[in-house]
């Protein structure tokens, strides 16, 4: 049952399941009034964000819609610790160089996925600006005097690596993210920080310090608030946005667009749901609509491919978008089942499909023939063998089914990079460029 809630931010994120934990007084703070500032931080451990951030990064862009100003903290000075919260171990610190590019490359991430222009536009800070200047003494005298200890050690993401070994540098890594809720209170009004449940105590913990600071400890009117929304995980009970390969990143350069697609093609009937609330803009009512035609034909997979449109047009554009759907119709079929014709890709969906798939050079005699061909595509050892196939009718040439063994290799129209695609049965395909 969805907890009742009288503000439109609060009553979205709850039906959209994005509500594990929340501060008391949240809901009365913005009945009386949407306009708040909130933030999220992103740790700059790689120079991209991957798919398990995205319902973080959303969930700053619905703020936004409803009125408020979302922040997006990049730690370039806690990421030199390191986040204690959730890791069974603690990693391998950066040093300032590679922190510094992966902060700027995540920032431009950012900027294709939140709204930063308009007098409510998003802003992209990093800690390192009140981090990298902050004397050790000072620290310990105006801001670790507030938590105690056993404050500390109450917490979860603390008791959790206790046994196991936890580094004083990890340790410190609360006050130093309660420190950033304290300064962005001062330096930009902010009031909410949100995050994943595994960082509820890092927030409260930063709510308690500015209750101290600010409040001088005094009970009364809440100064700051805390939302965490659930964990995102695959059927497999690991966290969301891994495959055999490793994450699903936001860049191209780590994974394809065609790639990220996939991905979530591939996503269960069973977890749908949770996946279009959580990940896409929709609405609720439409979402209801499409699962309602999805469950009359799930083999039409009408909800994998909203999904997978719509997050993939998120994160990287419609074009990119219409050109990695094209390249898996023609792979796979369209809606219909039947694939889509190779000879309407252009040369960058070409590329994105010969990067998919195995390659091998188009033989450049005169006089090859089909079955030369499909040797060169290793779908046969002889030219024996490649006749059986052919004349079993195991064989297409861009799309078209190729029945004469001896069919000459040139009387097959080139695609527009002067490639040929060639496929055995039904999925297995290969790709023949000339040299």
């Amino acid at each position: 049952m969805v907890a009742s809630h009288r503000s439109k931010l609060l009553a979205d994120f709850a039906q959209r399941g994005l509500i594990q934990e929340v501060s008391a007084g949240l809901d009365e703070r913005l009945v009386a009034s949407p306009s708040i500032a909130a933030y999220i931080g992103f740790d700059p451990s790689a120079d991209s964000l991957h798919v398990g951030h995205l319902m973080g990064v959303l969930a700053l862009r619905r703020l936004q819609l409803h009125g408020g100003r979302p922040i997006a903290l990049v730690g370039g000075g806690t990421g030199m610790i390191g986040d204690p919260s959730g890791r069974s171990a603690e990693r391998n610190l950066l040093d300032r160089a590679t922190l510094d590019a992966n902060r700027a490359s995540i920032g431009g991430q950012l900027g294709r996925l939140l709204d930063f222009s308009g007098a409510s536009g998003a802003l992209l800070l990093d800690n390192l600006e009140w981090l990298g200047d902050l004397g050790m003494i000072d620290f310990l005298r105006d801001t670790g005097k507030h938590l105690t200890v056993s404050y500390m050690l109450a917490k979860d993401s603390v008791k959790s690596r206790l046994e196991g070994g936890l580094s004083f540098t990890e340790f410190s890594y609360m006050l130093l993210q309660s420190y950033d809720f304290l300064m962005l209170r001062k330096l930009h009004g902010v009031e909410l920080q949100m995050g994943g449940s595994d960082q509820w105590g890092n927030i409260t913990a930063g709510s308690e310090l500015i209750r101290r600071v600010d409040g001088d400890g005094r009970e009364g009117a809440p100064l700051a608030f805390g939302l965490c929304y659930p964990l995102l995980l695959a059927k497999s009970g690991e966290k969301f946005g891994k495959t055999a390969e490793g994450a699903v990143w936001l860049t191209t350069e780590r994974t394809s667009t065609f790639a990220f697609r996939q991905f979530f093609m591939d996503q269960p009937d069973e977890q749908l749901e949770e996946l279009l609330h959580r990940l896409t803009l929709d609405s609720a009512e439409s979402i209801s609509e499409l699962l309602a035609d999805h469950a009359k034909n799930p083999g039409a997979r009408t909800g994998q491919r909203r999904l997978a449109t719509a997050v993939t047009t998120l994160v990287h554009g419609e074009s990119e978008e219409l050109r990695a759907r094209a390249v898996a119709e023609t792979l796979f079929g369209g809606p219909d089942g039947r694939g889509s014709d190779p000879r309407a890709l252009d040369a960058a969906g070409l590329a994105t499909l010969a990067a998919e798939l195995p390659t091998a050079p188009l033989p450049a005699g005169a006089d090859a023939t089909l079955l030369d061909l499909v040797t060169a595509a290793g779908f046969a050892t002889s030219k024996s063998e490649a006749r059986r196939l052919v004349e079993q009718g195991g064989v297409s040439v861009n799309g078209e089914a190729a029945g004469d063994p001896a069919a000459s290799a040139t009387s097959f129209a080139r695609l527009a990079d002067g490639s040929l695609l060639l496929r055995k049965g039904r999925r297995d395909y290969r790709m023949l460029r000339a040299g």
